[in-house]
């Protein structure tokens, strides 16, 4: 990764932190977005710690305007872009009966609309390189999850779109990688909406037995350098996907049954 230009979206908390200081430890040239001022100047802090060439932007990628702005000034900063993470996202813990129609909506905008606008004003700069395009999707995305029904139709979006610009895209060369963490330490679950859209707070999950964003970081670096087409990280994480394609009857039944251990508040 070499003087390679990086930016990643939702670079300043969890997994796209991680990635932001991975990337830049490889020897990448690191631009990363966020909407928290605070955030972005304590991740810069971090990135400067280390020696990490890096460009901060506010901006909200599920807004157009914010994320034309963002590329632009990468590319003006560095010269050229030839890496970019879609990770900024939210996530949601509520049932559908109980969720505010606006919950679904900020989920669609920020997590498929902001790869959409991203990608969109990337794309002729990525191509000119024959570079990346990674989507940080979930397993969410290959298998529906209870109380994540937005969560899920997001991903769901995001596989569908970029699997399609995969395709289109085979003639120039260009990378497309879909990523799938499985639940992670990060802070997605704290900030994820309720019902009523305000954070959910405390997660009720157990973060000691979940993969460190760090971690998946590192995964990631490995499946950009190695141009792979996708990723799926945890046992669990592959034997849902698998289970899902191979016995999808069973899987319903298996991921209730989790879902109830896990989340025992949500009466399923």
């Amino acid at each position: 990764m070499k003087d390679k230009v990086v930016l990643i979206t939702g670079g300043t908390s969890g997994i796209g932190r991680a990635t932001a200081l991975a990337f830049g430890q490889a020897g990448a040239r690191v631009a990363i977005t966020g909407r928290n001022e605070a955030r972005l100047r304590e991740t810069a802090r971090e990135l400067t710690r280390l020696g990490i060439v890096h460009l901060t932007i506010r901006a909200d990628v599920g807004v157009e305007q914010d994320s034309a702005r963002a590329v632009q000034e990468t590319v003006t900063a560095f010269g050229r872009l030839d890496v970019l993470i879609n990770n900024a996202g939210i996530s949601m813990r509520a049932l559908f009966r109980d969720a505010d129609l606006d919950v679904i909506r900020q989920l669609m905008q920020t997590n498929f609309f902001g790869t959409v606008y991203a990608t969109k004003f990337a794309l002729p700069h990525i191509t000119a390189v024959r570079g990346s395009i990674v989507g940080i999707s979930s397993i969410a995305g290959y298998r529906g999850l209870p109380g994540r029904t937005g969560y899920s139709a997001s991903k769901f979006a995001m596989h569908g779109f970029l699997e399609a610009l995969r395709t289109e895209l085979l003639p120039q060369g260009v990378h497309v990688l879909l990523a799938c963490p499985g639940f992670t330490a990060s802070n997605i679950r704290n900030v994820a909406l309720a019902a009523d859209g305000s954070p959910q707070g405390e997660s009720p999950r157990n973060e000691q037995q979940m993969m460190s964003s760090a971690e998946v970081a590192q995964h990631l670096l490995t499946a950009v350098v190695q141009r792979r087409r996708d990723l799926v990280l945890t046992g669990q994480g592959k034997l849902t996907v698998l289970l899902n394609k191979l016995l999808p009857g069973l899987a319903d039944k298996l991921v209730l049954k989790h879902f109830r251990k896990e989340e025992p508040d949500f009466n399923l």
